[in-house]
């Protein structure tokens, strides 16, 4: 089936010409990779409105096949509309009930809306069909509903024997990590978590001294940017930037501020990102670095204006305000101060050694550069703290630190307090964010729908086995 994953830095495949793409897709009607490969295309190049039509096309065209309702499900999701999309799954399933692809891609749709009973039931639909099929398993563990059952655990440990698929295999045992864990069975948790580390590592190379190079090459850089009368991109004072480690309350953050009648929440996106990239953040980071010293006014409104616009093929309002939860955005601070320097930045910091343990046991797709050892996990968090230190002050009166901790335990003055340093009124909705009703794509999309409190940590119960972490958390640059 079509499935829609964003780009990479390293990607160096030269894009696809539109008109071979069209080409090849009417030499062969019924191609299903032909068809994805042009609406993929038109995706990326913003034109979704194109892309969803010309799966229409063919749904029409093609009236008995899968493949066209399936490809319009991978826009919509993509697109990060899953309300829309959830009327095409049901078609697919109801039409193709014996695929379990198509069951597990329903229950991550109905799971990011927070219809957690219907995703569930999709998801064990999908295991029936398929006990070896990773997303299925993973989409399972991260509901809240009842824990594992020794019958589940069984079944995974079968699936785990069976799967041939090395991804499947990396989310079948965060699974297992996650359902040994929740019956306190730490031991056998923490040996899941490490084979899903150890695997996952063998797939997706965590470049860790380029990581290191590239904040490395921020320590010149003035770490006060001018703040001038200059002319900015209008949009620019709109943006809200949430950002930080993985696993440190970035989510949360983001619901609170997503009741605000002024603000819009858009999730995790790769925007700022593909600007980077065009600007040479990957190819050369001192020459990155370099440009951002000497970039020009014109060429910064660019820049930004360039941002904007990968933002608003998104947006789905007219709120003033919009935040950008993409945690490893911190890499590009200095980049967000030069470009949209009336931006407001949130560095949401939680306790160091429970933030990257939970990052540990967090499944990350083949498309994410992050570490796979606890003491890959405390050197990232490092360079973190570097960058945040080098260019993200502050004092500079546009970032603002939130600790998490504070947050959850004296929530609504903390909220007062966010409120202020961005700007916006009072709101009583953001008081209670688990009553907002919105698509959540990340890890802790069920979490953020129950009350703010603090949790009750397992960390506790991993203790034995976090030395590796803790040395490398606290070593001497």
């Amino acid at each position: 089936m079509f499935s829609r994953t964003p780009s990479t830095a390293t990607d160096i495949t030269p894009p696809p010409d539109e008109q071979a793409l069209r080409k090849a897709a009417a030499r062969s009607p019924d191609s299903a990779h032909a068809h994805a490969a042009l609406a993929s295309f038109l995706c990326d190049a913003g034109r979704v409105e194109e892309a969803l039509a010309h799966a229409d096309r063919q749904i029409q065209s093609w009236p008995s096949r899968i493949w066209p309702l399936s490809i319009k499900a991978a826009i919509l999701s993509g697109e990060r509309r899953a309300a829309d999309a959830i009327d095409v799954h049901r078609i697919l399933v109801d039409t193709a009930p014996g695929i379990p692809l198509l069951w597990a891609n329903y229950g991550s749709d109905l799971a990011a809306l927070g219809d957690v009973d219907e995703a569930a039931l999709a998801f064990r639909n999908a295991i029936g069909l398929a006990p070896d099929f990773g997303p299925a398993w993973l989409g399972l563990a991260l509901l809240p509903v009842a824990a594992a059952s020794e019958a589940d655990i069984a079944a995974m440990e079968n699936g785990l024997a069976r799967a041939r698929d090395p991804y499947h295999k990396v989310q079948i045992l965060f699974a297992l990590g996650r359902g040994y864990g929740a019956r306190g069975a730490y031991d056998r948790s923490f040996e899941k978590y490490a084979e899903a580390n150890a695997l996952r590592s063998t797939l997706v190379r965590h470049d860790g001294a380029g990581l290191a190079a590239f904040v490395d090459a921020h320590r010149n850089l003035e770490p006060y940017f001018s703040e001038t009368a200059q002319a900015h991109p209008p949009a620019s004072a709109g943006a809200i930037f949430i950002v930080g480690m993985p696993r440190s309350g970035s989510t949360l953050v983001e619901q609170i501020l997503a009741g605000h009648p002024e603000v819009e929440a858009m999730g995790e996106l790769l925007a700022l990102r593909e600007v980077a990239t065009a600007a040479g953040a990957f190819a050369s980071p001192d020459a990155f670095v370099r440009r951002l010293q000497t970039l020009g006014q014109a060429e910064a409104m660019q820049l930004g204006a360039d941002y904007l616009a990968r933002m608003g093929r998104y947006r789905r309002t007219d709120r003033p305000r919009f935040t950008d939860k993409m945690p490893a955005n911190w890499r590009f601070v200095a980049l967000i101060r030069r470009i949209l320097p009336d931006a407001r930045i949130i560095d949401v910091r939680r306790d160091p050694l429970g933030c990257c343990f939970s990052a540990y046991t967090t499944y990350f797709n083949r498309h994410t550069d992050f570490p796979n050892t606890l003491g890959e996990l405390g050197r990232y968090y490092r360079q973190y703290l570097r960058m945040m230190d080098m260019v993200g002050s502050p004092a500079v009166g546009k970032i603002y630190r939130l600790d998490y901790a504070r947050l959850v335990s004296d929530t609504a003055p903390e909220i007062s307090a966010l409120l202020d340093f961005l700007r916006l009124p009072f709101a009583a909705a953001c008081l209670a964010p688990e009553k907002m009703r919105r698509a959540i794509y990340t890890p802790s999309a069920q979490q953020v729908r129950a009350p703010v409190r603090r949790a009750e940590s397992r960390l506790q119960g991993y203790m034995p086995w976090l030395g590796p972490l803790q040395a490398a958390l606290d070593a001497e640059e």
